[in-house]
C-alpha cells in the first residue's frame, strides 16, 4: 500500500505536469470568498487532508444551449487549462452572454446569447486577457453524402481522387467506416452525385441515404444472379454439342454483366493513380479472355461480384449499428400551445417550448420536466437497465422512453444539440479515426500490393524470355498473382472490427472516441478511480454532531452561515442537514476562503472558522482532548469539520459518504475480466480512504492527495509497468486524467464537457458499464489479431500454391474474396457481444 506525502501548504495546481502526449482535461479550480454582499458559491475543503471536496462546477450551466443565438470560435494563445477558465469567467460576466464553454483540448469556445450583437463585443473582451478569437463560420457549401458500394478502403482513394479533379470541388473527405462523404463544393448536388456514379458508386444526401441503400443492394443481387445464370448456362453447354462460339458468348455476357461495375471503378481508379482490387481483378479477367480462358474469366467475375455483394451487405450491417441510433428519437412531437396540442417536426421546435410525452412514447428532445411524474427508460442513452424516476425539475433525454405517467417537458436543447445527436456525431467521428494497428496495416498494404504487381509482370515476361516455360503458362501464373496482389482481407481486418466494437459500445451507453482508445482500453492493467462521486455517491451526509462549548443550535447556526454559499458536497451536506432542522443562519460578513484549511467569516463582530484540525492547530486554539476524538472519527471514515473561534471550539461535525453499489459490482467485474490492480485516489484522510477501500474492493489507495499529487500517483503506477486508466467525472482531476494512458469520464449524458475531454465516456453516472468496456476492447484486439493472421496465412498459402500449379484463377479469387468475407463476419461478432457482468 502506497501513500503520498501530506498536503503542501501551497495548493496551486501544476498544470505543466499534465502536459504530455494527451490533451489535458478540465482542471479543478479554487475561488475565494468575498463579502457577504457578493457571496461566491465556493468553500474550501475542511478535511484533515486538505482540499478533498470535488469542485463546484454546476453541470446544468455547462453550455445548455438555451439561447436563441450560438457561435463557435477558435481561441488563439491558450497554453494551459487555466487559460480556458480565465476566458470563461470573463465572458460569463457579460450581461448578454447566457452560456460559454471553452475547451482547452480543442482550442475552441462555444458561446450562446440572447442577442447576436453580443458576439461583436467578444473579441475585445477576450483580447484584453491576451487572447485572440477567430469565428468559425458554417460553410453552407459543405454537404454530407451517403456512399453506397464501398467494400474496401481503396474505394475511398478512388472517389476522393476522382472528385478532387472535378471543377467546383474544393475539398472532399470520404469515410469508409461510416459510408459517408463530406464535400465542399460550388456546383450542384446533382453534379456531385453524377460524378460519384461515374466512379462506380452511388451517392445521395445523407438524410436520404437509407431509402436508396436497400435499392442498391437489391440491384447488386440481381446482377450477380443474372451473371451466374449465364455462367451456368455456358458451363452446361460445354458438355453438350453447343458450338464453342455460342458458349464463349455466354461466358462473355456473364463477364460483361457481372464485371461492368468493377471495370468502371477500375477505370477511374487508374485515372486517380490508385491500384485497387478492381484494377487487379479487371486486368486478370481481360488477360484470361486474351489467352482464351473464357470460363476462368467468367468464374472469376462471378465469384468477385458475389463476394463484393456479400461484403457490402455485411459492412452495411456494421454501419447500421450506428445509423439505428438516429431512429431512437421520434421525428415529431406534441407541442403544448395554450390548451391545445400541436404536432410539429422536431426541427421546428424551439428552446423553452413545452412538449407533451404520453406513456409508452419516446421523448423527442432533451429537456426538463415541468409537469408530471414518471419512470423513464434511459437504456438507449446511458445503458442503464433500470428505469429512472423523473419528477419536476429533472432532466430527460431524447430517445429515452416514458414508461408510465404523462410528462410535460420544457425543451432545453435543439434537435442538433441533444445528447443522442452528440452521441451519433462523436461515434461517427470515432469510427473514422485510425487505430495504430489499422495505420500499420494500411502502410503494409501500400508496399505489398505494388511489389506483388511488379512480381506478376515479372512472372509473365521474364521466364519465357529466358526460355523457361511458355508464354501462355507464365501469363496465367501472372494473372493469379494479380488476383492475390490486393490484400483486401488484410486491409479490412481492422476497421470493420473497430466499427463493430464502437457500435456495440454506443448501444450500451459507452462512447469510445476512436480505434486508438479502443486498443489502449484493451491493454489496461490498472484502473485508478477518483473517490468522490465515482466510487462513492458524492452526496455525503452529516453523520455525527459533537457539542463542545456551545449549544447544538448555536453550533449549527454558525456552521450554516459559514458553509451556506458553497456547493461542495461536504459543505452542502452540512447545509442541507441544518436547513432540515429549520435552524436560521447567523448574520455574517467578510467571508474568506482559507485554502486547504477551511473558511472564516465575521459573525457578531467576532471571527469564526470552520475547517480541519490543521487550521485550528495554526490558530493555537485550545483543543484539549479534541485531537483524539478527531482521529477516531477519521478512522471510522468520516470527514471532520471543526467549528470555532481562535479562543474556543464550538463543536465538531462528522460527514460521511456512502459507497455506490454499482461501483462494487464494477470492480468485481473488472477483476473477473483480468484487471487486478484497482487504485483509489483521494484527497481525504487515511481513515476515510481505508474505510472506502475496504468497502469498495479496491486493492490499493493513495490518500491525502492534492490534484498534482494525483498526477504523481498515476506516474508511479506507470513506472511500475502498468497501463493506467483514470476514471473521473470528466471535469475535475484533469491533470490525472491527462497523465493516465486512458481517460474515462462518467455521466456523459449530463455534461458536454465530459464528452469533449475524455477518451472514453460512460453515459450513465455510474461505473456499471466499465467492465463491459474493458471486456469489449480486449475481445476486439483478439479479433483484430485473428483477422490479420488469417489474412496473411491465406495470402501466403495462395502464393505458395501458384508455382506447383495447384492454384487456379478462380481459386485465387475465392482465397481473396472469401478471406475478406470471413474477416468481416468474424468482426461482426463484436456487434452481438453482451456484457457478462
Amino acid at each position: 500500500m502506497s501513500q503520498e506525502e501530506d498536503n503542501q501548504e501551497n495548493n496551486s495546481i501544476d498544470i505543466d505536469s499534465a502536459h504530455n502526449s494527451q490533451a489535458p482535461k478540465k482542471f479543478k479550480r479554487t475561488l475565494s470568498f468575498t463579502t457577504a454582499a457578493t457571496p461566491v458559491k465556493e468553500s474550501c475543503c475542511t478535511s484533515e487532508a486538505g482540499c478533498s471536496h470535488e469542485n463546484d462546477r454546476d453541470e446544468e450551466t455547462v453550455m445548455n444551449a438555451n439561447s436563441a443565438h450560438k457561435a463557435n470560435y477558435v481561441v488563439h494563445g491558450m497554453d494551459c487549462s487555466a487559460c480556458a477558465v480565465t476566458i470563461e469567467k470573463a465572458v460569463r460576466q457579460m450581461n448578454e452572454i447566457s452560456n460559454v464553454q471553452v475547451n482547452y483540448s480543442s482550442g475552441k469556445m462555444k458561446v450562446s446569447a440572447e442577442d447576436a450583437a453580443a458576439f461583436d463585443k467578444l473579441p475585445a473582451v477576450v483580447g484584453k486577457l491576451g487572447y485572440t478569437l477567430e469565428r468559425i463560420e458554417r460553410n453552407v457549401n459543405t454537404r454530407t453524402y451517403a456512399i453506397q458500394g464501398m467494400d474496401c478502403g481503396s474505394c475511398v482513394l478512388t472517389i476522393e481522387n476522382h472528385l478532387k479533379a472535378v471543377s467546383g470541388v474544393k475539398q472532399v473527405n470520404v469515410h469508409f467506416a461510416t459510408g459517408k462523404m463530406t464535400v465542399e463544393h460550388d456546383n450542384s448536388i446533382e453534379e456531385i452525385i453524377k460524378e460519384v456514379s461515374k466512379a462506380g458508386f452511388q451517392a445521395s444526401l445523407a438524410s436520404k441515404g437509407r431509402s436508396r441503400e436497400t435499392k442498391k443492394i437489391k440491384s447488386g443481387l440481381n446482377t450477380v444472379i443474372l451473371s451466374g445464370v449465364l455462367l451456368l448456362s455456358g458451363f452446361v453447354g460445354s458438355y453438350t454439342d453447343s458450338p464453342s462460339l455460342f458458349i464463349n458468348i455466354l461466358y462473355a455476357l456473364s463477364i460483361l454483366i457481372g464485371g461492368y461495375k468493377s471495370a468502371r471503378i477500375a477505370f477511374y481508379a487508374v485515372k486517380s493513380r490508385s491500384l485497387d482490387m478492381n484494377v487487379l481483378m479487371t486486368t486478370a479477367v481481360v488477360g484470361a479472355a486474351i489467352i482464351g480462358e473464357w470460363f476462368e474469366g467468367a468464374t472469376v467475375v462471378w465469384l468477385f461480384a458475389l463476394g463484393n455483394m456479400l461484403q457490402t451487405r455485411s459492412i452495411e450491417k456494421t454501419r447500421d449499428s450506428i445509423r439505428s441510433l438516429i431512429d431512437l428519437a421520434p421525428p415529431e412531437a406534441y407541442v403544448k400551445i395554450g390548451k391545445e396540442l400541436v404536432r410539429k417536426p422536431v426541427e421546428n421546435i424551439s428552446i423553452h417550448e413545452v412538449i407533451v410525452v404520453k406513456p409508452g412514447d419516446k421523448i423527442p428532445l432533451d429537456g426538463k420536466v415541468v409537469q408530471g411524474e414518471s419512470s423513464v427508460n434511459q437504456a438507449p442513452i446511458t445503458g442503464e437497465s433500470i428505469p429512472v424516476d423523473k419528477h419536476i425539475g429533472d432532466t430527460v433525454y431524447a430517445g429515452t422512453i416514458n414508461e408510465h405517467g404523462s410528462l410535460e417537458i420544457a425543451v432545453t436543447k435543439l434537435v442538433e444539440d441533444t445528447a443522442i445527436a452528440r452521441i451519433i456525431h462523436l461515434v461517427e467521428e470515432a469510427q473514422d479515426q485510425k487505430a495504430p494497428t489499422e495505420a500499420f496495416v494500411d502502410r503494409f498494404a501500400r508496399i505489398y500490393t505494388p511489389i506483388v504487381f511488379i512480381l506478376a509482370i515479372g512472372v509473365m515476361a521474364l521466364p519465357p524470355l529466358l526460355g523457361m516455360g511458355t508464354w501462355g503458362d507464365r501469363f496465367y501464373k501472372g494473372l493469379e498473382l494479380l488476383v492475390i496482389a490486393c490484400p483486401c482481407a488484410l486491409v479490412i481486418s481492422t476497421p470493420v472490427a473497430i466499427v463493430s466494437a464502437i457500435g456495440n459500445a454506443a448501444k450500451n451507453g459507452i462512447l469510445i472516441k476512436g480505434g486508438a482508445f479502443l486498443e489502449v482500453a484493451g491493454k489496461v492493467s490498472a484502473v485508478a478511480f477518483d473517490k468522490t462521486g465515482t466510487l462513492t455517491e458524492g452526496k455525503p451526509r452529516l453523520s455525527d454532531v459533537i457539542i463542545k462549548e456551545a449549544s447544538q443550535e448555536e453550533l449549527l447556526s454558525v456552521a450554516l452561515t459559514l458553509e451556506e454559499y458553497s456547493t461542495h458536497p461536504i459543505a452542502k451536506a452540512i447545509v442541507d442537514h441544518v436547513k432540515e432542522m429549520k435552524i436560521a443562519p447567523a448574520a455574517g460578513e467578510s467571508f474568506r476562503n482559507l485554502t486547504g484549511k477551511g473558511v472564516s467569516a465575521t459573525i457578531g463582530g467576532k471571527e469564526y472558522y470552520a475547517g480541519n484540525l490543521k487550521l485550528f492547530l495554526e490558530l493555537r486554539t485550545p483543543l484539549r482532548d479534541l485531537e483524539e476524538e478527531v482521529e477516531q472519527l477519521q478512522q471510522q471514515g468520516n470527514t471532520i469539520v471543526i467549528v470555532g473561534t481562535i479562543d474556543r471550539i464550538l463543536g465538531v461535525l462528522a460527514v460521511a459518504d456512502s459507497i455506490r453499489e454499482s461501483s462494487v459490482r464494477a470492480i468485481k467485474g473488472l477483476q473477473y475480466s483480468g484487471v487486478h490492480q484497482m487504485v483509489m485516489l483521494t484527497g481525504d484522510n487515511e481513515g476515510t480512504a481505508r474505510k472506502v477501500a475496504g468497502e469498495s474492493g479496491v486493492t490499493r489507495y493513495f490518500a491525502q492527495l492534492m490534484p498534482e499529487d494525483k498526477v504523481s500517483a498515476i506516474k508511479q503506477l506507470q513506472s511500475e509497468g502498468y497501463q493506467v486508466a483514470m476514471v473521473g467525472d470528466g471535469i475535475n482531476d484533469a491533470p490525472a486524467l491527462a497523465t493516465a494512458n486512458l481517460g474515462i469520464a462518467m455521466g456523459g449524458a449530463g455534461t458536454d464537457t465530459a464528452m469533449e475531454t475524455a477518451d472514453i465516456i460512460l453515459m450513465a453516472d455510474n461505473l456499471e458499464k466499465l467492465p463491459h468496456t474493458i471486456h469489449l476492447s480486449r475481445k476486439a484486439i483478439r479479433i483484430i489479431k485473428q483477422n490479420i493472421w488469417f489474412s496473411l496465412i491465406i495470402k501466403a498459402a495462395a502464393l505458395i500454391l501458384i508455382f506447383p500449379d495447384l492454384l487456379t484463377l478462380w481459386m485465387a479469387v475465392i482465397s481473396d474474396t472469401g478471406a475478406a468475407l470471413i474477416v468481416i463476419l468474424n468482426s461482426m461478432r463484436l456487434l452481438r457481444l453482451k456484457s457478462k457482468y
